[in-house]
C-alpha cells in the first residue's frame, strides 16, 4: 500500500462523511412538518417511544442527533426521563437502516437484475437526476435533488475507500492487527474509539463495512468492533449534556448504560454459545451484508431483553446524578439550543413555545379585563407575574430565532421563523396593555368611581368585541389558519367603530349632565388600550399572511382590503358590526344633574 493509497483512503472518507451528512440533512429538512409531526406523538408507552426513535433516526440517519434530541427535549421539559429512554432504544434500531443501505454494495453477479441492485450501478444515475433537480428545481424539488446527490457522494466514498483499502490484502501487519482485534476488549475499544472520532455510529458501520474488501475483518473481530462503535456513539450526547439540566444528563448516561450493559450480555451470550456449539462463521471472512446483521440482531436483541427494565436504567441513571438536598425542582429550558442541530424540529420547538406566549398574553388580558367591574388583588398580581413571563418569552425567542435564521431551512420553516420574527413583539405589547389595564381598574377603585348601567353596557359590548378579536387571533396564530387571520382585519374596524361610539355616546352623556368628568379620564384610558390591543391583533394576523404570501408589505395589504372594494371584507364587517350593536341610551335630558357613571 502506497502513500497514494492514503490519500485516495482519506479522499473516500471525506466522501462518505460529506455524502451522509448531505443526505441526513436534506432528508430531515424534506420531512419537515411531518418529523415535528412525528415528535408531538410523544408518549409514555414504551413502545411508542421506541417506534418514535426508530422512525426519526431512520429519516434524519443518525442515532446520536436522536439522542441529543432527547436531551434537549427532557432539558425544555417537553419529554420525561423514562419517555427518553424508550425513544434512545429505538434510535440504536434504527441506525442499522444505513448499514443495510451500504450492504447492498456487497452484492456480485452477473445477471442485470443483480448489477441493479447494487448501488454503485446506479448510485451515478441518481447523483446525475439530483443535482439536475437541484439546479434547476424549486423548494421542495431541491431538497430531493440533495437527498440524491448525498447518497451518490457516499456510495462513491464508500467505493473509493473500498478500492483504496483493497491493497491492505496484502499487507501482514494489517491482517495482524485484525487478528489481534480477535480479543474482545480490544475489539470493543476500537470500535468505541473510530466511533468517538467520528462522532457517528453509522459512519463507522460503514467504513468497517468497506474494510471487508480486504478479506481480513472476520466475523470474530467484527463482533466486538460493532459493540464498541455502539458504546462510541453515545460520547455525542454525553457530550451535549454538558451545562444541561440534571434529568437531561441522566439522559445521556441512559444511552451509554444501555450500550454498554447490551454490549456486555449480547458478548457474554455470543462467546458463550460459540464454546459450547461453535459457530461456523466464527472466523469466516466478513462481509457487507453480514456486518449490517450483525449491527442489526445486536441492537434488536439488546433492546428486546433491556425495554422491559427501562425503569431500572432510569434509577441507575439518578443514582449517577443524584438530586442534592437544594434541589426543590428540575429548571427547564424553554427553548434547548440543542434541537438547533436538527432545524425543522428547533422550528417546531418554537412555534409551540410562540403558542405558549400567545396562550399568555389572552389570559392575562381576560384576567386584567375582569378587574375593572369587581378589584381582586390576587388576579392583579398575577397579570403581572404573567406580563414579566412573556417578556422573558419574548427574548428567549427572539435570541433563538436570530440562531435558527442562519441555519438552512426549508422554506416552510423560514416562514415560520418570520412569522414568529414579525408577532412576538406585538403579543409582548398586547402584555403590556393587560397590565396598563389593571392600573385603570385600580384608579377605579382607588376613587371609587361608579359606572352607570348605560355606561357599563357600552363597555360590555365593546369589551366583548375586544376578547373576539384576541381570542380568533391567539387560535389563528397557534393553528397557523392563515384563512382564520384574514377575518382579524373586519373586525379590528369594528372595533374602531365601537371606540369612536363610546366616546360620542359618553360625550352625549356629559354634555347632558348625567356624566362625571373623573370618569371620562379612565373611560379614556380603557379606550385607548383596547384600541390598541385590536391594532396589535390586525399586526398579527397581517404578519401572517404576508409571510405565507411570500412578501411583507401591510400598508398595501391593509389598504387593498380596506379601499379595495372586496366583497369578502364588507361581507365579515357587516356581520360583526351587526353582533356588537350598543342598546338605546337609558338617561333623559331631566336626569339629575349630580347624577354619575
Amino acid at each position: 500500500m502506497t502513500i497514494f493509497n492514503v490519500f485516495t483512503l482519506m479522499g473516500g472518507i471525506a466522501m462518505f462523511l460529506y455524502g451522509m451528512d448531505l443526505m441526513g440533512k436534506a432528508l430531515e429538512q424534506t420531512a419537515g412538518s411531518k418529523l415535528q409531526g412525528i415528535l408531538s406523538t410523544m408518549t409514555s408507552s414504551p413502545i411508542r417511544g421506541l417506534l418514535l426513535g426508530m422512525a426519526v433516526t431512520a429519516v434524519i440517519q443518525s442515532s446520536g442527533a436522536t439522542t441529543v434530541m432527547a436531551v434537549g427535549f427532557v432539558n425544555s421539559g417537553l419529554m420525561e426521563l423514562h419517555q427518553a429512554i424508550s425513544v434512545i432504544m429505538g434510535a440504536n434500531v434504527g441506525t442499522t437502516v444505513t448499514g443495510w443501505l451500504l450492504s447492498l454494495s456487497g452484492l456480485e453477479g452477473d445477471s442485470f437484475l443483480t448489477q441493479m441492485m447494487n448501488p454503485t450501478a446506479w448510485s451515478p444515475i441518481l447523483g446525475f437526476i439530483g443535482i439536475w433537480m437541484y439546479m434547476i428545481g424549486k423548494d421542495r424539488k431541491r431538497g430531493v435533488g440533495k437527498i440524491l446527490l448525498g447518497f451518490s457522494i457516499l456510495m462513491a466514498g464508500m467505493n473509493t475507500m473500498s478500492h483504496a483499502m483493497s491493497p491492505l490484502a496484502d499487507e501482514p501487519w494489517f491482517m495482524d492487527l485484525f487478528l489481534s482485534f480477535k480479543n474482545p476488549i480490544l475489539g470493543v475499544i476500537a470500535g468505541a474509539v473510530l466511533t468517538a472520532v467520528l462522532q457517528s455510529s453509522s459512519a463507522s458501520v460503514g467504513i468497517l463495512q468497506a474494510l471487508t474488501s480486504t478479506g481480513a475483518v472476520t466475523y470474530s473481530a467484527a463482533v466486538p468492533i460493532i459493540m464498541g462503535q455502539n458504546i462510541g456513539t453515545t460520547v455525542t450526547a454525553l457530550i451535549s449534556s454538558a451545562g444541561a439540566n440534571k434529568n437531561a444528563k441522566r439522559t445521556a448516561f441512559v444511552h451509554l448504560y444501555f450500550n454498554v450493559i447490551g454490549t456486555i450480555l449480547f458478548l457474554c451470550g455470543f462467546y458463550g454459545l460459540n464454546a459450547l456449539i461453535s459457530f461456523a462463521f466464527f472466523n469466516e471472512t466478513a462481509n457487507t451484508f453480514g456486518i449490517a446483521i450483525v449491527h442489526t440482531i445486536f441492537n434488536i436483541v439488546t433492546t428486546a431483553i433491556l425495554l422491559p427494565f427501562n425503569r431500572l436504567l432510569e434509577k441507575l441513571a439518578i443514582l449517577t446524578v443524584p438530586d442534592s438536598p437544594s434541589d426543590t425542582k428540575q429548571e427547564n429550558t424553554l427553548l434547548d439550543e440543542r434541537l438547533l442541530t436538527t432545524p425543522s424540529v428547533a422550528v417546531g420547538r418554537a412555534m409551540l413555545t410562540g403558542g405558549d406566549m400567545a396562550e399568555i398574553c389572552r389570559t392575562a388580558l381576560l384576567q386584567a379585563m375582569s378587574t375593572t367591574r369587581v378589584w381582586n388583588d390576587a388576579i392583579a398580581d398575577e397579570v403581572i407575574r404573567k406580563e414579566d413571563a412573556v417578556d422573558h418569552y419574548e427574548d428567549v425567542l427572539g435570541t433563538y430565532l436570530v440562531k435558527l435564521s442562519a441555519k438552512h431551512l426549508s422554506v416552510e420553516d423560514n416562514r415560520s421563523v418570520n412569522t414568529l420574527l414579525h408577532t412576538i413583539g406585538d403579543f409582548e405589547r398586547v402584555s403590556d396593555h393587560a397590565v396598563n389595564i389593571i392600573k385603570t381598574a385600580q384608579e377605579i377603585r382607588d376613587k371609587d368611581i361608579k359606572f352607570s348601567e348605560e355606561a357599563l353596557n357600552d363597555l360590555s359590548v365593546l369589551e366583548a368585541a375586544v376578547q373576539d378579536i384576541v381570542n380568533r387571533t391567539v387560535d389563528a396564530f397557534q393553528k397557523c389558519d392563515t384563512y382564520a387571520a384574514g377575518k382579524i382585519e373586519p373586525l379590528e374596524q369594528v372595533v374602531d367603530g365601537l371606540v369612536r361610539e363610546v366616546k360620542t355616546r359618553h360625550i352625549a352623556r356629559l354634555q347632558a349632565g348625567v356624566c362625571t368628568i373623573e370618569y371620562g379620564f379612565v373611560l379614556d384610558d380603557l379606550l385607548t388600550n383596547y384600541e390598541r390591543i385590536a391594532d396589535h391583533c390586525s399586526n398579527i394576523a397581517v404578519a401572517m399572511i404576508e409571510v405565507a404570501a411570500d412578501k411583507f408589505d401591510t400598508h398595501e395589504y391593509l389598504n387593498n382590503v380596506k379601499h379595495g372594494g372586496s366583497v369578502k371584507f364588507e361581507r365579515r364587517y357587516e356581520k360583526y358590526r351587526g353582533r356588537y350593536t350598543f342598546p338605546p341610551e337609558a338617561y333623559t335630558e331631566s336626569a339629575p344633574a349630580d347624577s354619575k357613571e
